[in-house]
């Protein structure tokens, strides 16, 4: 997906206008397996670069999902609550976690791209 930015912990973003949205990768899903059940947080709270904001529970087991930024979430995909299988199914599209508005839109260019992710993912793959 173009446009997409990647943190070592397997969340993407994606920054379009004011906001970003955020979830889990296809990588992380594979790993995942089904999904059973999808914590979020509420709208109106903050998020902060590196730390969790929600959950994901698999068949296989619970994950924490950190947040690739910071700032103050201004929406949350509630057909989740419902629907948690749309994290395996279309995890850059129906299955998106928050919406964002970034404090400090720098963190970004921290993040990796689709080729250093891609890489990132096969070697840490290799590794285990």
């Amino acid at each position: 997906m173009d446009g997409l930015k990647y943190a070592e912990s397997h969340e993407w973003v994606k920054h379009e206008g004011p906001v970003a949205t955020i979830g889990i990768t296809d990588h992380a899903q594979d790993h995942l397996g089904e999904v059973v059940f999808v914590e979020l947080p509420e709208p109106g709270g903050s998020v902060s670069k590196g730390k969790g904001f929600g959950a994901v529970e698999s068949v296989k087991a619970t994950s924490d999902v950190n947040s690739p930024i910071s700032g103050e979430i201004v929406e949350v995909n509630s057909k989740l609550t419902e629907t948690p299988g749309l994290i395996n199914s279309s995890p850059y599209e129906g299955g998106w976690m928050i919406k964002v508005k970034p404090g400090s839109p720098s963190e970004l260019e921290s993040l990796m791209g689709p080729k250093e992710y891609t890489k990132f993912c096969e070697e840490e793959d290799a590794s285990h």
